[in-house]
């Protein structure tokens, strides 16, 4: 007669056994990363909606490493609103949430993070996520407020919501 295992016994038992092989990682990582269409075209839909609104921004979108992948600057923006949308989109990519969620939840390290390399604690930058993973964020600077730069990010990643949701 032949005494069939239930695969939770079996997986405990091996556990047991070799408690590193489970805990150890793969010599190569699978990793989600935004394309280079993508970051264009939310950095474009974040200009062009604040243009509806009447203001002149910039707006960059970085990799889930931090990396540059797309950057723009309306005719008429300033030039300092290139780095600060940088900025705020490397605290979204450093803190994996909405730039103005992090200000609101972490004022008590604002100071010593806007002094870091790449970083600013300011309103107007949102995670862009793809299939459940963080493939980058967008930043946007320029509108009269981090809300109003939050909001015209928003309006980008609503535009390729479906490419976003059905990304392989």
């Amino acid at each position: 007669m032949k005494t069939l295992i239930p695969l939770s016994l079996l997986a405990a038992s091996l556990t047991a056994i070799s408690p590193n092989a489970v805990a150890a990682q793969p010599d190569l990582i699978p990793v989600k990363q935004i394309g280079l269409e993508l970051a264009r075209d939310i950095a474009m839909g974040a200009v062009e909606a604040c243009r509806q609104s009447g203001y002149n921004v910039s707006a960059v979108v970085l990799d889930r490493a931090g990396n540059v992948q797309a950057a723009l600057r309306d005719t008429l923006s300033a030039r300092h609103t290139l780095e600060i949308a940088e900025r705020k989109a490397g605290m979204t990519i450093m803190s994996g949430i909405d730039s103005g969620e992090f200000r609101a939840a972490r004022g008590d390290i604002r100071p010593e993070l806007n002094h870091m390399a790449g970083l600013i604690v300011m309103d107007g930058a949102l995670p862009i996520r793809a299939a459940g993973s963080l493939i980058g964020a967008v930043g946007v600077s320029g509108a009269p407020g981090g809300e109003k730069d939050a909001a015209c990010a928003a309006a980008a990643l609503k535009k390729v919501e479906e490419r976003l949701e059905f990304a392989m």
